[in-house]
C-alpha cells in the first residue's frame, strides 16, 4: 500500500524521472535488423458478442522480425495477434470494415517505424521506445475518430512478440526466462515508479509454466445454452449446447457473457447457465466447479452491477458462491466515469478492469475506485502486460488472464502468459470454440492446447524457446 501515500503529481513525476540503476549496455542487447508482416482472415463457426456488437470473422496480424545482437547474433522472430477492431476500437459512427482498416493503416505505419528504429535494447527496452511513436502515428491517420489507445496496443502487440520471441530465441531460453539483471540493463523502477527500486521482472515472472491450468470456457450472449435455443444445428461434430461443451471438455470454469442493460435478463442468464452447469455436472460427478461475469463494460452504473448480483444470490445462492471474479461492468473511460466507485461491489466478489488497462496510470486510477483486479492480455503487449502483472501483484490485486478469441500462435503466446505469471488461476481459449479452423494446424503440436478434454489446458509444454511458437 506504500504507493497511495504518493500524491498523483509526485507519482507521474517518479514515474518520468525514475533512476535506471543498472544501466550500462549489454552484450545481449538486439536491434531490430529487419521486420515485415502479413494478414490471414477467417470466418467465425458461430458469432460472438462483444459489447452489443456480434462478430463473426477475425484478421491476424503476423509480424516476422530479424533482430542482431551487440555481438553479432542474428535471430528470427514470430508473433501474431488477432486485430479485435471490435472490442478495440468501439465506434457508433464507424462501422467494421472501417475500423479495421484503420487498424491495417496503423499496422503498415508501426511497421515503418519499427524498420527505422537502430537502437539496441533489451526488448522491454524496445517497446518502452516505440510505444510512444505508435501512439504518435495514430494520431496521425485522418479519420472519423481519433484511434483509442487501446487499438494501438492491441496493433502493436505482434510487433512486441516478435521481438520477444526472437530475444528468447537468440539466448535459446523461453521469453519468460529473459528478465533478469543478466539481460536487462534497467530494474523496474525504470518503468514503473521508486518502490520498485533493486527489483526486476524475474521477480513476478515464473521462469517454467505451470504444468495444466484450468480452462475458463466463453458463454457468449448469442451462444445457445439448451437444446431449445438452437434454431438450427451446425452439426459440425462439435458441441453446440453448454451440457454438451461440458461433457466434452471436461469443464469446471465458464465465463459468462452478460448484456449489462437489462437486470432480469442478465440473473435469468446467470441462471439458466447454473442450471444447465448443474444437470451436466451432477451426471459427471462434479460438485465443484466457478462463474466469471464478463459485462464488457455495458452495466450503466455500479447500483446495477449490485442489484444484479443480489437478485442471483437471493434466486440460487449456489450459483452465486461459484462466482469467483467480475470483469469490466461499467465505461472504460476512468477519468470520464469516476462517480462510478467499486469498493461496495467488490466486497462482493473481486472486480477487474480489462478494456481499462492501457497503462500504469489507469491501473492505479482503477485502485483508486475501488477495482481489486486487473485483466492482463497479450493482446496489448508483452512487455506492457509483464509489467502490469509485476505492479498488481506488488498491490497485492487479483489477476486473470484473458485471450481475445487468440486462434493459433496468438494463442500460444496469450497461454503462455497466464502460464507463466503467478496468481492467475485459470485461463482461457476462446478460438476452439469460435474459430477452430485456425487452429487446425496447430493441434498435433500443442496436445491438450487447442483442444482440451479434461477441462485443464497443457500449459506445461509452453516452456521451449522463446515464446513457445514451434513454426
Amino acid at each position: 500500500m506504500a504507493l497511495m501515500t504518493i500524491s498523483r503529481r509526485s507519482f507521474l513525476g517518479a514515474l518520468a524521472a525514475a533512476p535506471a540503476i543498472h544501466a550500462q549496455n549489454k552484450p545481449t542487447d538486439i536491434r531490430i535488423k529487419e521486420l515485415g508482416t502479413s494478414y490471414e482472415d477467417f470466418t467465425y463457426r458461430t458469432p460472438i458478442k462483444f459489447g452489443g456488437v456480434e462478430v463473426n470473422r477475425v484478421t491476424l496480424l503476423n509480424v516476422n522480425v530479424v533482430v542482431e545482437s551487440r555481438d553479432g547474433k542474428v535471430t528470427k522472430g514470430f508473433g501474431s495477434m488477432p486485430m479485435g477492431n471490435i472490442w478495440a476500437f468501439p465506434s457508433k459512427t464507424l462501422n467494421y470494415d472501417q475500423t479495421l482498416e484503420a487498424m491495417r493503416t496503423l499496422s503498415k505505419k508501426i511497421e515503418k517505424i519499427c524498420n527505422g528504429y537502430k537502437e539496441y535494447g533489451h526488448p522491454v527496452d524496445l517497446n518502452h521506445a516505440l510505444e510512444p511513436m505508435w501512439l504518435k502515428a495514430a494520431a496521425e491517420i485522418q479519420i472519423a475518430q481519433p484511434i483509442p489507445k487501446l487499438c494501438t496496443l492491441v496493433t502493436g502487440s505482434p510487433f512486441d512478440a516478435a521481438i520477444a520471441d526472437a530475444f528468447g530465441r537468440m539466448l535459446n531460453r523461453n521469453a519468460f526466462a529473459t528478465y533478469g539483471p543478466d539481460v536487462m540493463r534497467h530494474d523496474l523502477s525504470h518503468y514503473l515508479t521508486p518502490e520498485f527500486k533493486g527489483e526486476y521482472l524475474q521477480k513476478y515472472v515464473l521462469k517454467a509454466p505451470k504444468a495444466t491450468m484450468p480452462l475458463y470456457h466463453l458463454v457468449g450472449a448469442v451462444d445457445p445454452i439448451f437444446e431449445s435455443d438452437i434454431k438450427k444445428r451446425i452439426n459440425d461434430g462439435m458441441p453446440e449446447t453448454l451440457a454438451e461443451w461440458i461433457n466434452y471438455s471436461g469443464l469446471t470454469h465458464l465465463k459468462i457473457k452478460l448484456n449489462g442493460e437489462d437486470i432480469k435478463w442478465d440473473t435469468d442468464r446467470v441462471l439458466a447457465v447454473d442450471k444447465a452447469a448443474s444437470e451436466a455436472q451432477a451426471k459427471r460427478g462434479v460438485k465443484t466447479w466457478n462463474y466469471s461475469l464478463d459485462f464488457n463494460e455495458k452495466c450503466p452504473n455500479v447500483a446495477y452491477l449490485i442489484k444484479m448480483l443480489q437478485d442471483v444470490k437471493q434466486a440460487a445462492p449456489g450459483a452465486f458462491a461459484k462466482i469467483q471474479y467480475i470483469e469490466q461492468p461499467t465505461k472504460r473511460d476512468l477519468k470520464a466515469d469516476r462517480a462510478n466507485v467499486m469498493h461496495e461491489a467488490a466486497k462482493l466478489r473481486p472486480v477487474v478492469i480489462d478494456e481499462s488497462l492501457t497503462d500504469l496510470e489507469a491501473l492505479q486510477d482503477a485502485r483508486e475506485l475501488g477495482y481489486t483486479g486487473a485483466a492482463l492480455k497479450a493482446c496489448k503487449g508483452q512487455a506492457q502486460a509483464l509489467l502490469m502483472a509485476a505492479a498488481a501483484q506488488k498491490w497485492k490485486m487479483f489477476l486473470c488472464v484473458q485471450d481475445l478469441t487468440c486462434p493459433g500462435a496468438s494463442l500460444i503466446h496469450s497461454a503462455a502468459l497466464a502460464a507463466h505469471v503467478p496468481g492467475v488461476a485459470a485461463i482461457e481459449c476462446n478460438s476452439r470454440q469460435y474459430v477452430p479452423v485456425a487452429n487446425k494446424a496447430w493441434i498435433a503440436k500443442y496436445p491438450g492446447v487447442f483442444d482440451v478434454r479434461n477441462g485443464r489446458v497443457n500449459t506445461g509444454l509452453l516452456n521451449g524457446p522463446g515464446l513457445s511458437v514451434r513454426l
